[in-house]
């Protein structure tokens, strides 16, 4: 998948307490457990408990979240769009 917005893709995580990312586009919806991103290889997931956003930049795709991570998982946006259903009950299924 191409770079939609031609800013690197890069993901660091510590201890699974703070991850930061580059390529992020947009930050779709967040709560303590929950995050969606948009980036540019396509939608993110990442689920845990108290998560906080600390930092987001979207214009150079900079952001970063402070909790304890339990999971990511990336789909295609295409996933996202499907006719009939709510974004974001497709989203945190």
């Amino acid at each position: 998948m191409e770079k939609e917005n031609g800013l690197p893709h890069k993901m660091t995580m510590e201890q699974r307490r703070t991850m930061k990312l580059s390529g992020v586009m947009e930050v779709i919806s967040f709560d303590l457990k929950h995050v969606l991103l948009r980036t540019n290889l396509g939608m993110l997931k990442i689920q845990g408990e108290a998560l906080k956003i600390k930092k987001v930049s979207l214009d150079n795709g900079d952001f970063q979240v402070d909790g304890t991570i339990d999971s990511l998982e990336y789909a295609d946006v295409k996933k996202y769009q499907q006719k009939g259903k709510s974004f974001l009950k497709r989203a945190f299924r």
